[in-house]
């Protein structure tokens, strides 16, 4: 989203006053294949982008589940070669990445298709970034650095969280310093994103909940977020709504396909908010614990989320009104501030229901190192848009109320 500074009418516009040009909202979403049996539509999909030797980026635990030998028919179908990398790790690293690049030039591959988490997708558009602007991934750092066109990207996503199917984003860890580095741009916007919910029914009921709490922190954050419009709030309230309802069943039932449907339908939508409302503090301050770590995202989202709500909470609570009644609080005749610290409550609960951990010393996060995640955060793309300003004070503060 841009602001952009008022100007002047021109010398002899129009006999009246001319209005001002004020904030003008931008919305960037792929094409959006959504359903169950979509999986079907795959090779069509790659077909359309203009691929016909597509790199398949996917990881051994989707492998195992079947969800790539069912896609495989389909691709043959439409005479879609495909070459499989799966060599990557949750939190891709800057050298997964570079060996991936490198099979993907040497196939003579034209396209990506990832079939996996967020993991799979990331390192997919990491590919497709140097496969159209060569140098090393971590060059890329911020936003819009890629500025050469890059081969066209079909995701399919296995798992209700990550958003990364319809974002304009990918992280990617730099071990030699040790945190996530956020790269984004417009060109990271895949061609079209399917989404077959039945894909998340071999997900463990652990993974459920984390990457479940991902996209209710995705939700959340881009709802109260600097750059937030119209568009991305009413996506980001229904799937906070959404995650309430359907998450806990699909936790305790993986095999429940409405369950299952809800939690796809609400990350496809709070992926879609953020893309384009962008996010906080909380995903700040995730990046560089994770990145150090190797800690699951969403893990570390459903602890310090709370935290974070807290602290805007403090000179924003007005942000969180809208928020605590897409949880279900009952929000008429409460002040703005008790509004918000009934969210914060109703995201504690959640998280205490779906036995996630409570704080950070139980992931064996070290104090210690509270400094260096303090002033990294502040590098992050995604701080510049939390409603609160933030020092790196806070963030320890944050932190230590995490711990």
């Amino acid at each position: 989203m841009e602001q952009l500074t008022p100007t002047p009418p021109a010398v002899g516009e129009g006999v009246g006053p001319r209005p001002l040009r004020g904030r003008v909202s931008k919305f960037v979403i792929p094409e959006v294949i959504f359903g169950v049996g979509t999986l079907a539509e795959v090779g069509g999909a790659v077909r359309r982008v203009g691929g016909r030797c597509p790199m398949l980026v996917s990881d051994p635990g989707v492998l195992a589940a079947g969800w790539v030998d069912r896609a495989a028919p389909h691709l043959a179908d439409v005479h879609v070669g495909w070459r499989l990398w799966h060599e990557l790790t949750p939190n891709p690293k800057d050298y997964e990445v570079q060996a991936a690049f490198e099979s993907y030039v040497e196939s003579g591959c034209d396209a990506l298709l990832a079939i996996g988490g967020g993991s799979c997708i990331d390192l997919a558009k990491a590919v497709a970034i140097l496969s159209g602007n060569g140098g090393h991934i971590l060059d890329y750092e911020g936003i819009d650095r890629a500025t050469s066109p890059i081969p066209p990207m079909v995701m399919v996503p296995t798992t209700g969280g990550s958003g990364s199917d319809v974002s304009q984003f990918c992280v990617v860890t730099d071990t030699t310093r040790q945190f996530k580095v956020t790269i984004g741009g417009r060109a990271l916007v895949p061609e079209i994103s399917l989404t077959d919910p039945e894909l998340l029914t071999t997900m463990s009921p652990e993974l459920t909940a984390y990457t479940g709490i991902d996209a209710l922190s995705h939700a959340i954050e881009s709802a109260v977020s600097e750059a937030c419009d119209f568009l991305s709030k009413g996506l980001a309230i229904a799937a906070i709504n959404g995650i309430v309802e359907h998450l806990p069943v699909a936790v305790e039932d993986p095999l429940d396909l409405a369950a299952r449907e809800g939690m796809a339908r609400a990350s496809l939508q709070a992926g879609m908010a953020f893309t384009n409302a962008l996010l906080g503090a909380t995903h700040a301050i995730a990046h560089q614990i994770g990145g150090a770590l190797d800690l699951p995202h969403g893990l570390l989202n459903a602890i310090l989320l709370p935290h974070v709500m807290r602290f805007n909470a403090e000179t924003h609570p007005d942000r969180y009104v809208d928020v605590a009644a897409a949880m279900g609080v009952a929000a008429d005749g409460l002040d703005a501030m008790s509004a918000a610290e009934r969210a914060i409550e109703r995201v504690e609960q959640l998280s205490r229901a779906l036995a996630i951990p409570s704080g950070l010393h139980e992931i064996g996060v070290d104090p210690a190192d509270f400094d260096t995640f303090a002033r990294n955060a502040l590098r992050d793309a995604y701080i510049a848009t939390n409603p609160r300003p933030v020092s790196e004070d806070d963030v320890r503060r944050i932190c230590v109320a995490a711990y």
